[in-house]
């Protein structure tokens, strides 16, 4: 079963708990079908890991993973692969500032693994899943087979980063691939602080989970300003008083999908000389163009991009725009980031060629589904780019580009409701985006459930439901949503929305 399968036969019943999101060797998200899967899954309970078939690959470790994480540590101690031994020396020192336990670097093929003591892993797994520097599945089973990389992998790359400069209006050499996006982010973390050395940087508008705890934990410190409409002033207020590294944001935000306003934000980041780093991941490059605004693109070829939830991968994008242009180029190019494996790169490439066409599909859909959910009597709120800060979004939007495939919705009566709707979605229902089947998720409990009470003061539901809107036919999807919504609905109250004709695609 392909992931283009799932657009008519959905993983999303009880019993399908565990199984890889698609069902392939590589899937990068897995079933999670019930509110009460995802709690299980964030509380580690028995019923619930011992059925993980596979997972996200930066939160848990695929077979391959493990197979050869077994074999570096071989009889005693616990370890992990990763993809340079750059990445693993810098894995070893977090391991050792952290927690003072010991670790031996062992090479094998192309990987080189950290091996530690059981009081070490916490802090070795948490540096995997934060700076994404890791080793893919496919790399740890050429590994396992004793193969290196296909020998026309470096043409592959070129081939993938030929295509990503098209996409962003930019010259091949201003693109540098990373095995994930979070170690795009990384990357550019580096740069930033490489400029500005021993500074704090600064998060605009409500983050991805590990964009910020990538800056408070392998940075100098961050401040979040999570509010989008103050956040220019409190900006000014922050420049006017100290220095900072770099300015990270979304463009959109995920999961309220509002922007940061670049046209008042990047003129005082100028003035003080501080790189903007912008995470397009949501909007992608189809629709939106960053280079004139940003310094520095931090983006993940896993979603849209990619489309079918079975490969890693990210990318570096430096704008030809920034004044420092050839400074951070030559950083990056100095720091070499790890890249994408070959065979990973390989599926990017047969994947993106078809990226555009999806995309404005993807759009389409997005946008119809969008629509029909803030008319049904059953939701309190809908947030989508088109109508959260509207006019920050269209700053930059490109001539022809939509609003994205991403819906975040609240229920009404959210506490009693939320858990139904998500357990009666006839979608798969799992971690990740921007797959070409829909996947939705109770993004908030998935990705901040030790952390509920900060969120919700950031104005952030525990009970927010987040749509990736698929290439399904958008009537057949909207009745699967429907009857969930339904479900719902109190009594007295009318069902369903009004009928609209199919979306027209533009693009």
């Amino acid at each position: 079963m392909s992931a283009y399968d799932l657009l008519r036969h959905p993983l999303w019943e009880p019993e399908c708990l565990g199984r890889p999101l698609p069902p392939l060797p590589h899937a990068v998200s897995v079933a999670l079908p019930r509110w009460e899967d995802v709690v299980g899954y964030e509380e580690k309970r028995p019923e619930v890991m011992e059925r993980l078939q596979a997972g996200y690959p930066r939160f848990v470790f695929q077979r391959p993973i493990l197979a050869l994480a077994e074999r570096l540590a071989g009889d005693g101690g616990v370890g992990l692969p990763f993809p340079s031994r750059a990445a693993a020396e810098a894995a070893a020192a977090f391991v050792r500032r952290q927690t003072g336990a010991p670790t031996e670097l062992r090479a094998w093929g192309s990987v080189t693994g950290v091996v530690t003591h059981e009081e070490g892993f916490p802090a070795l797994k948490a540096f995997w899943q934060h700076t994404g520097r890791i080793v893919s599945t496919r790399q740890a089973e050429a590994v396992l087979a004793e193969r290196g990389e296909p020998p026309e992998s470096g043409e592959i790359r070129q081939s993938l980063r030929c295509m990503l400069a098209t996409w962003y209006g930019c010259e091949v050499d201003d693109v540098f691939l990373t095995p994930t996006g979070m170690a795009a982010q990384w990357a550019a973390l580096q740069v930033v602080q490489l400029l500005h050395p021993g500074l704090p940087t600064v998060q605009i508008g409500f983050p991805y989970v590990d964009t910020l705890k990538l800056q408070e934990k392998f940075g100098a410190g961050a401040v979040l300003l999570h509010d989008l409409r103050t956040a220019s002033e409190q900006l000014e207020t922050l420049l006017a008083r100290q220095r900072i590294a770099g300015c990270f944001c979304e463009l959109p935000g995920n999961p309220l999908l509002g922007s940061a306003d670049v046209r008042r934000i990047v003129p005082l980041l100028r003035e003080h000389g501080v790189p903007l780093v912008a995470d397009d991941v949501v909007a992608t490059p189809f629709n939106v163009d960053l280079l004139p605004h940003a310094d520095l693109i931090a983006t993940s070829l896993t979603k849209f991009i990619a489309g079918t939830c079975d490969v890693m991968g990210g990318a570096v994008i430096v704008s030809p725009h920034s004044p420092w242009h050839h400074r951070l180029r030559e950083a990056l190019r100095a720091q070499n980031p790890e890249t994408v494996w070959g065979e990973d790169a390989a599926v990017l490439v047969a994947s993106g060629r078809d990226f555009p066409r999806r995309m404005a599909r993807h759009n389409a859909h997005g946008l119809w589904i969008a629509e029909r959910l803030r008319q049904h009597p059953a939701v309190e709120r809908v947030w989508y780019p088109k109508w959260e800060c509207a006019e920050a979004y269209e700053a930059v939007r490109r001539p022809g580009g939509g609003w994205g495939a991403l819906v975040t919705f609240l229920p009404r009566r959210a506490a009693e409701t939320a858990p139904l709707i998500y357990d009666r979605l006839e979608v798969c229902k799992g971690p990740s985006l921007g797959t070409v089947f829909t996947l939705a998720c109770p993004f908030t409990l998935l990705a901040h459930y030790l952390e509920l009470d900060w969120a919700e003061a950031c104005g952030v539901s525990r009970y927010l439901i987040r749509l990736s809107v698929g290439l399904e036919d958008p009537q057949e999807l909207w009745s699967r949503l429907e009857r969930a919504l339904d479900a719902a609905t109190g009594p007295g109250e009318p069902r369903g929305a009004p009928q609209a004709s199919t979306p027209t695609v533009v693009g």
